[in-house]
């Protein structure tokens, strides 16, 4: 019977106790910015003028803009650089480009020579491509010239041949016929013959 002693004890202790219960209101949890876990949603606007339903011909839309959910939010699976601040671990990361188009190229010697050589190469086909357009429009300029010439010269040609046949009726217009030798002539009268 020893145990049944000690229960009325430990109800009385249990009552005589009252529990301090403290209430501490707690701190918001820090700012975080999410772009290190998830990756935003894009969102691409797209401007329809007039058109005609392609289901319906009866249907026809006015100008609006369509919104157009170009790539969900995912997460950002990429692994946390730890590096040390001040002798104590922080995690970072690079947001990753949204878009590799706007991303900029991987630059080193070799590229940047072969982007300096590239644009030279451009710069001296630019200065020939102006070089020949100008050489070209001379040609052109002469062409046209010579095609002028060319028909003048036809009519000048004309107008000649013209007044050679003219001038060549003229001139024998003018000349008297040549004489015959078989033509009679009659002689004068003689006053003493019969």
């Amino acid at each position: 019977m020893k145990p049944y002693y000690l229960i009325p004890l430990v109800f009385l202790s249990a009552c005589s106790t009252t529990p301090k219960l403290t209430l501490r209101p707690q701190s918001p949890p820090p700012a975080k910015d999410n772009s290190a876990v998830r990756y935003p949603e894009l969102v691409r606007a797209y401007h329809f003028g007039r058109y005609v339903d392609p289901n319906d011909n009866l249907v026809m839309h006015e100008q609006h803009i369509v919104y157009r959910v170009e790539e969900n939010t995912r997460w950002d699976l990429r692994p946390l650089q730890v590096a040390t601040i001040g002798g104590s671990a922080a995690f970072a990361t690079e947001p990753a480009p949204r878009d590799t188009a706007f991303s900029p190229l991987p630059v080193n010697d070799a590229v940047l020579a072969e982007v300096n050589a590239q644009r030279l190469a451009t710069v001296q086909i630019i200065m020939e491509a102006q070089t020949l357009s100008s050489a070209l429009a001379q040609f052109q300029a002469a062409l046209q010239q010579t095609k002028t010439n060319l028909q003048e010269t036809a009519v000048l040609r004309a107008s000649v041949i013209e007044m050679k046949s003219r001038l060549d009726a003229l001139e024998t217009a003018q000349r008297p016929p040549p004489p015959s030798s078989n033509i009679a002539t009659n002689e004068p009268p003689d006053s003493l013959s019969p």
